[in-house]
């Protein structure tokens, strides 16, 4: 497997009391290059004619290769290595978001108006017509973000605690990126019936339910009892919003190589949560022939193991990955690192395409089939062409709470994938820049639109 590349999850802060000698600051930044470490800023905290104060940041390639970077800064004479800071944990310290008040209290009259008694009349004023709850408090701009923390990442079963840091970031990426209030609701429970009640008895607060991390198949039974039994848009985001970033970048793509997705021949492998989703919206976008791999093979008719959901995909191929990914045009990997070889890529039909999306290791290194493919592309913000859930998910929430939608739909996901293939223009169309930035302001706008157009059109926008 190839090297890792550093990145800034693997970011550490460096302070050093260096000697001010000529010379003393390269001694370190070349001890670091050494072992593979990328410098980035450096800062001067303080310095006398003797000695320099300085913090340097550092990003490494994994927690064992900033323990060595440390190591190859301390073994260098005259550096004192004064503290190390895990800039990722430091981040996270105290927690990552906060809850603020929208108006000021500043006198008698405004705690009379935003308590009691003045709140009173506002309780009645719901009460009498329950859909001012919509205008009148935040549940119109407030979305849940439920986990029960059975799959966390690609780190597995870590319970809701451990959650935590992941549903606080999400928050953050719906208020950055769409202006939604969100909160982490991460449930000491793990049955389905118990999550699907605890649900629904604090939906009044929210306008929408956003399901993170909970493991296949219960994931699919939640969500589907939650979209039956609640009035607000319910959307798990490892099916949906990976499915509508990939079809984006698939029908890009596709352009590029000049195939049509009706034609075209493609192998997923994982068939979880994200597997399932994307070969569903794949095949209402018209995809005609999807085969699926688990950690045994094709998911085949002649297997006796099947859940539905995997029997819906079933077909009479049997065998290997290995043997499957002969002659395919598009690879979607959501699963496993390293299961791909290049071999295996090579023999793929011409002009293949890869998204290799298993996190943080994708299922090969893009660097091992760059002149193999015409696309790759992978989950990481180090590679060209990241398929990134958050090109999705705010804009959709963004556009179903602006219409107040009853629910999501597939013609939603299919909309919201075609306006985000939209943002990239044809003249800017390459191997390389398949999908929108992330920070492109223009996505969550454009999916909003799409997902409003979308409800309108079928009848389900109250708004």
């Amino acid at each position: 497997m190839a090297k890792l590349t550093p990145n800034s999850s693997f970011s550490l802060t460096l302070r050093l009391e260096i000697p001010n000698r000529v010379g003393m600051l390269a001694s370190v930044t070349k001890a670091i290059a050494t072992v593979g470490g990328n410098v980035g800023q450096i800062d001067l905290i303080e310095q006398t004619r003797q000695v320099s104060i300085r913090d340097i940041t550092v990003d490494a390639a994994s927690t064992e290769h900033a323990e060595e970077i440390t190591e190859a800064v301390k073994a260098l004479p005259d550096i004192k290595v004064v503290n190390v800071y895990d800039r990722t944990f430091s981040l996270h310290r105290g927690g990552k978001i906060s809850i603020n008040s929208r108006i000021p209290l500043k006198s008698v009259s405004d705690l009379a108006m935003a308590y009691t008694p003045g709140v009173g009349r506002i309780c009645n004023a719901i009460a009498k017509n329950p859909e001012e709850v919509y205008n009148l408090t935040i549940k119109q701009n407030t979305v849940a973000i439920v986990t029960d923390g059975s799959a966390i990442l690609g780190l597995g079963n870590l319970g809701p605690e451990a959650a935590m840091p992941v549903m606080e970031g999400k928050a953050m990426l719906f208020k950055e990126f769409a202006g939604i209030d969100a909160f982490p609701i991460c449930l000491a429970t793990q049955d389905t019936d118990e999550i699907v009640k605890t649900v629904k008895n604090i939906a009044p607060v929210f306008g929408g339910v956003n399901l993170e991390d909970i493991a296949a198949p219960r994931c699919f039974e939640i969500e589907a009892k939650l979209r039956q039994e609640l009035d607000i848009p319910v959307f798990h985001d490892d099916q949906h919003g990976t499915a509508i970033v990939t079809l984006a970048a698939l029908f890009n793509s596709l352009k590029l190589v000049n195939k049509s997705i009706e034609n075209i021949h493609i192998l997923i492998n994982g068939a979880g949560a994200a597997g399932i989703a994307i070969a569903r919206l794949l095949k209402k976008a018209g995809a005609q022939k999807i085969w699926i791999c688990d950690s045994k093979g094709i998911i085949s008719t002649n297997r006796s193991d099947l859940t539905e959901e995997k029997r819906e995909f079933a077909v009479k191929a049997q065998g290997t990955l290995a043997g499957a990914m002969s002659g395919v045009d598009v690879f979607i990997g959501v699963s496993a690192p390293g299961v791909l070889t290049p071999e295996m890529v090579r023999s793929m039909a011409k002009d293949p395409i890869v998204f290799a999306m298993a996190n943080p290791i994708p299922e090969i290194q893009p660097e091992l089939v760059k002149e193999d493919v015409a696309v790759i592309a992978t989950g990481r913000s180090d590679y060209p062409n990241q398929i990134n859930n958050v090109l999705a998910f705010p804009g959709v929430f963004r556009g179903a709470l602006d219409c107040r939608a009853a629910t999501i739909t597939t013609t939603m996901y299919l909309e919201a994938a075609n306006a985000i293939a939209s943002l990239v223009k044809p003249s800017d169309l390459d191997r390389e820049h398949i999908i929108p930035s992330v920070f492109d302001e223009r996505v969550a706008t454009a999916v909003a639109s799409a997902v409003q157009r979308a409800a309108r059109q079928e009848g389900i926008a109250r708004r």
